[in-house]
């Protein structure tokens, strides 16, 4: 078991997503960072599509109640275990009693918190994803609150020791003004030729109306060749919605089945983990690709997940050693180091 003592702003239970139900109503929800999310539980050795949990902006303070293994991917909340800083990226032991705080996050937006054996909540249509406009799935359908306490699954508990994601197989995160690939329509030419050049010639800036349904952006009008209203059909992950003011929205993770809007053109599926990272303020521009370049994305992202598996087992098979760690601070900032004992 788990207990949540201090929640932070916005954590829910989280995994691959309620696929299938769409055409009955039901979003699909799940993990926001789809990459942070797959290599945390790659990291602790969890089959994929595993529940965790998914913070927002500040972590939890979390006490567990048994040993475990977890890995934390994403954004960077300064995580604690028992008052020593841990690393983002990594995976570690937790003892039992142990208290693991993550702050706020100085990078990025969402962490993702994996557990061996992943968290142990009713499973709703097939997934623990949480659902909160339906009150449906994870926690009693709810973002997490201090006193609940939540189950862990059973694991074996063979080859605990920390490790590092090397750099290579992470994603970079809160490092500058985000670019998403865009693949236009399916509604592109309800849209001014003007309306197309302004899209992908921008910068657009990331509005304070962003959460798991979707991400409002402010910056200059796309223009309407004539009506913004359609008749409402299916709406995809990453699609991109313009009203009639002009102004883009992003669907994320809990849209709404259908939609009325024009969609303009929908981002690329291994570039909503970078948006899923951005804060109200962040400075987002958008680019136009081909239908080949998409799928390349998409098998590079798939290829890092099989390579970071791949490391995994390697690192455990030499016996990685756990090494002496210690924290450095450089200009109020602290980092984990670790150092490898040969």
């Amino acid at each position: 078991m788990i207990t949540i003592l201090t929640p932070g702003l916005f954590t829910t239970v989280q995994d691959g997503g309620r696929w299938g139900f769409q055409a009955y109503g039901m979003p699909v929800a799940g993990a926001m960072d789809r990459f942070a999310y797959n290599m945390a539980n790659i990291l602790v050795g969890n089959q994929p599509g595993t529940a965790c949990l998914e913070m927002t902006v500040t972590g939890d303070a979390i006490r567990f109640e048994t040993a475990a293994y977890v890995a934390i991917c994403g954004a960077d909340m300064q995580p604690a275990l028992g008052g020593r800083a841990a690393a983002v990226w990594s995976a570690f032991p937790v003892a039992g009693g142990d208290t693991l705080a993550c702050g706020y996050a100085i990078r990025g937006c969402r962490a993702y918190l994996a557990v061996r054996g992943g968290i142990d909540v009713p499973a709703v249509l097939g997934s623990r994803s949480t659902y909160t406009r339906a009150a449906v799935g994870g926690c009693d359908g709810r973002k997490l609150k201090a006193g609940d306490t939540l189950a862990i699954g059973r694991s074996d508990p063979a080859d605990l020791r920390p490790l590092q994601l090397p750099d290579e197989y992470k994603t970079p995160i809160g490092q500058g003004d985000l670019v998403l690939r865009v693949l236009s329509g399916p509604q592109d030419d309800h849209f001014a030729a003007a309306g197309l050049d302004t899209l992908f010639s921008s910068a657009y800036t990331v509005t304070d109306e962003a959460d798991r349904m979707g991400y409002r952006l402010d910056g200059p009008k796309i223009v309407h060749s004539g009506k913004a209203d359609i008749v409402s059909d299916a709406l995809p992950q990453g699609a991109i919605q313009v009203p009639g003011h002009g102004m883009p929205i992003i669907m994320m993770a809990d849209r709404q089945t259908t939609g009325g809007y024009t969609k303009i053109g929908t981002v690329i599926g291994p570039d909503l983990a970078l948006l899923a990272q951005a804060k109200p303020g962040d400075t987002v521009s958008l680019r136009r690709c081909s239908d080949e370049e998409a799928v390349a994305a998409l098998r590079h992202e798939r290829a890092l997940y099989a390579a970071a598996a791949e490391w995994r087992a390697s690192a455990l098979s030499r016996g990685q050693a756990p090494g002496r760690r210690f924290t450095l601070t450089v200009n109020g900032q602290n980092y984990a180091i670790e150092i490898q004992e040969e």
